[in-house]
């Protein structure tokens, strides 16, 4: 386990790197970082939510499609619920919500 400082350390990487992602690729989104929240903005208004949740030490992604939380094992950030890895969610939410293929690349 990380500790808490290497934990938002980590996430303002990742964080940063996403939007560096977004407006590198010329996608249609607005970012906006606020503490622990990475707010991205399809221009209808559809929101993707990536959230620090540092007691815990996990990402939370917020869709239409629904909510996911991750944790990180060996090197990976994985859902909770189902394995399945953060790029993966979030490229399949930020797709959803743009209208057309997102592909953000892992850190």
């Amino acid at each position: 386990m990380m500790t808490e400082s290497e934990f938002i350390r980590h996430t303002e990487i990742l964080f940063a790197h996403i939007e560096d992602e977004i407006d590198g690729n010329g996608w249609d989104f607005d970012c906006l970082s606020a503490g622990n929240v990475l707010t991205i903005e399809a221009q209808d208004g559809t929101q993707v939510i990536v959230n620090r949740h540092t007691p815990n030490q996990e990402l939370w992604i917020a869709a239409k499609s629904g909510g996911y939380h991750f944790a990180e094992k060996d090197g990976q950030w994985l859902a909770t619920r189902d394995g399945s890895e953060f790029f993966a969610v979030l490229n399949r939410v930020l797709s959803e919500a743009a209208g057309e293929e997102i592909a953000v690349s892992p850190v």
